[in-house]
């Protein structure tokens, strides 16, 4: 192949390199369009994941987002308009290694007891 002959499914010329996104630009991504107030429990576990996956990938591509969600996961998604219902907490687990994990539990009333409703995990897979 000669050095002049380009083998590129899309070529990118100096010109007009890929995308990429400045360091310095704000966070835009929206987790969801409107409001989302969850109702009961089959209502977080039917949709909640969908939203939460979301924020696990804003986790793993935003180091200022990841930071923000680390701190207050609950009041991350209620700045973004999802509110869960008053008995429902969020926590944000290994926020410093590659697998971080969102658990969402059920509070008992008069008890220090919670029911784990639903956790989302990054696992990374190869295959060959």
């Amino acid at each position: 192949m000669s050095p002049k002959q380009k083998n590129a499914l899309v070529p990118a010329g100096k010109k007009n390199p890929p995308a990429v996104r400045k360091p310095s630009a704000p966070t835009t991504v929206r987790l969801v369009d409107e409001t989302v107030t969850f109702a009961s429990r089959e209502d977080v576990r039917e949709r909640l994941p969908d939203i939460l996956g979301k924020a696990l990938a804003m986790i793993w591509i935003d180091k200022e987002f990841a930071k923000v969600f680390a701190t207050d996961p609950q009041g991350t998604l209620e700045a973004q308009g999802i509110f869960l219902p008053d008995y429902m907490a969020i926590e944000f687990q290994k926020p410093d290694t590659n697998r971080p994990r969102i658990v969402v539990y059920e509070k008992r009333p008069n008890s220090n007891f919670r029911l784990r409703i639903l956790y989302l995990q990054l696992v990374m897979m190869a295959g060959r």
